[in-house]
């Protein structure tokens, strides 16, 4: 075998993997994946929506008129490369290496799920084409940007036509060894804060004509740090309060900064709410007699799918197929799950290995990517047929 091998491989779903991961799909451009995936689904008799919202290019494609409806939900647009010269292999120049891996950015997050969707469901309907009940994907590409113009809109535009699928497999890279080890079953929310202490500025040779904002609110953000939330369930860990940035100050080391700006997160659990955490931080600020301002921005609130129909159609899948059974996770950052999961669907996340998710040389096995795809038309053998 060649050291590396960038011609398109025989397989339909790396072919189609190899056709996605060439084009330069940085957020929020989908450089034409999604019209490579839209020729594939008509081809099957998909009605097929084409929804630009913003500047963001999303589409809503639906087979069947009656019956449950499992959709398939993922993005076209990865996160930026960084300087291209720290790859082994040029990001969008796919390959398969000498150990057998898939390179290239998208190929875990998540262009190699999207092509086993495809290949899943034209396998599922060459063998089931009379089947009952609907199948449905939403795909986008804003997720790894704001995604203010992606699923979440597409969403509401559901809600709006009444539209409210049973099933939902999202292709976020779920895996940690092995390909269907990990399945996601909810993920926390995730609320952010900016937070805005006001002082006095002036000379630090002259404290006393000033006010420090940072001395001022050190107490503060100490309590916060310390406080205890919650205590999570079985389903998710304790609520977590974490600082990512702080800045003040004009750069020179003789003056007292005017104001400090904190930017935090939480991530949280079903124990609590989001507007809970927003009164119960403003307490504690209030507590310091601080003068300050707070904008917050809810990312998601949590979802969280104990079982049923899904759960249990996946986990019998890949003990059936691949002889383990998955371990149900609620870990990680958010996905597009949690806007889907407000249509009251039943969520998971099954795709590929996560150990190279946004960093130099994404990677993954090439054949773990025709086992995705069995196991996705295996899932759906389960629910619809």
């Amino acid at each position: 075998m060649p050291t590396t091998d960038r011609t398109t491989p025989a397989s339909p779903t790396l072919a189609l993997a190899f056709e996605l991961l060439r084009r330069r799909s940085v957020t929020p451009d989908d450089a034409g994946c999604q019209a490579l995936m839209i020729a594939r689904l008509e081809q099957l008799g998909f009605h097929v929506e084409r929804l630009r919202i913003g500047e963001v290019d999303n589409f809503w494609a639906t087979r069947g008129d009656s019956g449950p409806m499992l959709v398939f939900a993922g993005h076209t647009d990865v996160v930026p490369t960084g300087p291209e010269s720290d790859w082994e292999h040029p990001p969008f120049e796919p390959c398969i290496d000498a150990a057998g891996m898939l390179c290239g950015r998208g190929a875990a997050d998540m262009k190699g799920s999207l092509a086993a969707m495809i290949t899943a469901v034209e396998d599922f309907l060459a063998a089931h084409p009379a089947h009952p009940g609907r199948i449905g994907f939403l795909i986008t590409a804003d997720e790894e940007g704001p995604a203010f113009h992606g699923t979440r809109a597409v969403v509401e535009h559901l809600r709006e036509r009444g539209i409210a699928p049973d099933y939902c497999i999202v292709g976020e890279p779920s895996s940690s060894e092995r390909v269907g080890d990990t399945l996601k079953n909810g993920r926390r929310g995730s609320l952010g804060g900016v937070l805005r202490v006001k002082g006095v500025q002036g000379h630090v040779a002259y404290p006393h004509l000033a006010r420090n904002p940072v001395h001022e609110a050190i107490p503060a953000l100490a309590a916060l740090a310390a406080e205890h939330w919650d205590t999570g369930n079985d389903f998710f860990p304790a609520t977590s309060f974490q600082i990512s940035n702080l800045q003040a100050g004009t750069g020179a080391t003789n003056v007292i900064p005017g104001q400090l700006e904190v930017v935090f997160n939480f991530r949280f659990s079903t124990e609590v709410t989001a507007e809970a955490l927003k009164t119960r931080t403003a307490e504690i600020l209030d507590d310091f007699a601080l003068d300050y301002t707070l904008d917050w921005t809810l990312n998601g609130d949590p979802f969280l799918t104990t079982g049923g129909a899904l759960v249990d159609a996946t986990v019998a899948s890949v003990e059936d197929m691949l002889g383990y059974r998955p371990q149900l996770s609620t870990g990680g950052g958010t996905s597009d799950g949690r806007f889907v999961a407000t249509l009251g669907a039943q969520v998971i996340e099954l795709g590929p290995t996560n150990a190279t998710i946004h960093k130099v040389d994404e990677r993954i096995r090439a054949a773990d990517l025709e086992t995705l795809s069995r196991l996705y038309t295996t899932i759906m053998q389960r629910l619809l047929t």
